[in-house]
């Protein structure tokens, strides 16, 4: 694993890459809202092992990158700064296919980037993406004042050493939802609702069935106005909010492998 920087829409993002020698596909990871990229070194390195490249980048307001903590005014402007990963990792790896995973937040940009820049992309994973609605952002833009709201890191996984990690990680947002990160994140959902569908590329939908921080019932009706042809779904009894640091993540992360196997043809 190395790290760079590159200028994005508020300043320094700090990206990092897992390659591989001789890699069949390129991996780019999004992460979720007030965490970090490093948080997914199992997930990158589960990826190489199945032959890819994997890079990755703090969000603007997020980890090591620049910007007011968590405070995005239009996630457009990350999906723009996804962009540029995304460019910098094919000029890196000329011609080999591009699979796009995005988790929560990082689920939602990723669908927004399909809609945006979806014919640079081979396939895409959404894990417990944040589409459709969030009952979280609609009740706490009703309030006049934003009470203080941290994320229970209970709700991430049945395994309680993720929770602790999350909680004692440094690079972790344990602060309150700021307004207009809220405001962002509802016109988001907003533009993909009316983006149009995923169309012929493969889509693989993941969600915990017990995932309380993101409730599974309006993520799945996100997806379902705006699924494709190709967008297959799987749902984990039992499961909490991060799949990929779930009990059974084995299992999720072997999914996500035959997914990609069966979209590259192998």
């Amino acid at each position: 694993m190395d790290t760079w920087t590159y200028e994005g829409h508020a300043g320094e993002l700090a990206a990092r890459r897992w390659p591989v020698d001789q890699p069949r596909y390129v991996a780019v990871l999004c992460h979720g809202y007030g965490e970090h990229i490093g948080r997914y070194e199992w997930v990158a390195q589960t990826l190489n092992g199945h032959g890819a490249s994997v890079y990755g980048v703090d969000h603007a307001g997020h980890g090591r990158s620049a910007g007011e903590g968590v405070l995005i005014r239009d996630f457009d402007d990350v999906v723009a700064d996804l962009h540029l990963l995304v460019q910098a990792a094919e000029e890196e790896n000329p011609g080999l296919p591009v699979v796009l995973v995005g988790h929560s937040m990082g689920g939602m940009i990723a669908a927004r980037y399909v809609q945006l820049h979806g014919e640079e992309l081979t396939a895409v994973v959404l894990s417990g993406p944040v589409i459709g609605r969030w009952a979280t952002v609609d009740s706490l833009l009703a309030m006049e004042e934003i009470p203080s709201t941290p994320i229970d890191p209970a709700t991430l996984s049945r395994d309680p050493a993720v929770g602790a990690a999350y909680a004692e990680d440094p690079l972790v947002w344990h602060g309150d939802f700021k307004r207009p990160t809220l405001e962002a994140l509802q016109e988001a959902m907003r533009r993909i609702a009316a983006g149009g569908s995923f169309g012929q590329l493969p889509v693989l939908y993941l969600h915990g069935e017990d995932d309380q921080l993101v409730p599974i019932g309006a993520s799945q009706a996100g997806i379902s106005a705006v699924r494709g042809a190709r967008t297959e779904a799987k749902v984990y009894p039992g499961a909490r909010h991060e799949i990929f640091n779930e009990t059974n993540k084995d299992e999720v992360l072997a999914d996500v492998r035959e997914f990609i196997d069966g979209v590259l043809g192998v």
